[in-house]
């Protein structure tokens, strides 16, 4: 008997710590999230995998929980509205996650927007930046907090109504994306920054700031709740991506920015320039022991679902173009092969 139990213990302690979990663990953007849902319904649908558990944790939130080792516990692919940076490859490495696959799956655009029935508005990326920046230049030039209280006190032409926007968390590739393409660009008009701030890195990091005071309102990674405020509150902006804009449109309308309305022409060829890609990334220590990892980003990544017509370009995703497309699907070959 006692032979038997040593034989049973040393069985457990070389068998794979991760190699009991048969769904795949989907985590990262909320943006994202509606199409790799979408992709992972399809996927179960087809009967050889378990339909994947999909969670919109945020991008920054879903890096974490991707770097935080290798096993059943952690998550198998990150969903994320910008590329992975240098500190979260450091977080993966220091817990064993060396084989990270990034795939490009197609494009996104933030918009502005307010409630269906509001009036239609324009905006240029320094309006905006004035109205949420935590810091701006006073008249003696010098960087104090932001004071403006109504739309109109920023331009007579914008409506007399409350600077209200409701928008994501500092952990959303959302917010980051458009920290980088709306309030770095707005943040540029105003020389004072230069002169406060001559290294580039602090200043790009204060430019982002967003103030505290209540006129813009953190909504958490759930853009169904930035949607519920501007229903409930016409005078109200929210910030999301374009895809969940086209989810919505019965609800809700997007505002032009520096002349240029958000649409899918105007996305991919680059007039609207408050755009970004979408990617996921995929756990290479994973790929062949939690089953139909590579099959799933096959399926992701296929004509069916990010063409032209495909499921995921219907649902709102912009396309990727040829050549990033053929990247793409190459990559995710690529983990079929290696498993």
């Amino acid at each position: 008997m006692r032979f038997v139990f040593a034989l049973l213990a040393g069985c457990c302690l070389i068998a794979p710590a991760h190699a009991a979990r048969e769904q795949i663990r989907v985590v990262g953007s909320s943006t994202v999230y509606p199409y790799s849902a979408t992709a992972a319904e399809e996927f179960g649908m087809a009967g050889n995998f378990k339909t994947p558990i999909v969670e919109a944790t945020g991008t920054g939130g879903g890096f974490k929980l991707f770097c935080s080792g290798v096993g059943d516990a952690t998550a198998d692919i990150a969903g994320a509205s910008r590329p992975i940076t240098s500190g979260e490859r450091e977080l993966c490495g220091k817990n064993g996650v060396t084989k990270i696959t990034e795939i490009p799956i197609g494009y996104d655009g933030i918009v502005f927007a307010n409630a269906k029935g509001s009036a239609p508005l324009e905006f240029t990326k320094k309006q905006i930046f004035m109205a949420l920046a935590k810091e701006l230049p006073n008249k003696d030039g010098k960087l104090a907090t932001n004071s403006f209280q109504k739309w109109s006190e920023i331009d007579p032409k914008l409506p007399a109504t409350p600077i209200e926007v409701y928008g994501p968390p500092p952990t959303s590739g959302t917010r980051d994306a458009f920290v980088e393409l709306l309030m770095d660009e707005g943040c540029k008009a105003f020389p004072e920054f230069v002169s406060a701030y001559p290294d580039e890195k602090i200043r790009k990091k204060t430019c982002g700031l967003m103030r505290e005071d209540g006129r813009y309102i953190d909504a958490g990674e759930d853009d169904n709740i930035i949607v519920q405020k501007l229903v409930s509150n016409h005078s109200a902006f929210g910030i999301f991506g374009y895809g969940f804009l086209d989810e919505n449109k019965q609800k809700v309308q997007a505002s032009k920015i520096e002349g240029v309305f958000p649409s899918i022409e105007a996305i991919e060829n680059g007039t609207y320039k408050v755009s970004r890609s979408l990617f996921m990334y995929v756990k290479g220590e994973h790929v062949g022991v939690v089953p139909g990892m590579a099959e799933f980003m096959a399926e992701m990544v296929g004509d069916a679902a990010i063409g032209q017509e495909g499921y995921l370009t219907l649902k709102g995703l912009l396309p990727l173009n040829a050549n990033d497309a053929a990247i793409a699907r190459e990559r995710a070959k690529s983990l079929k092969n290696a498993k």
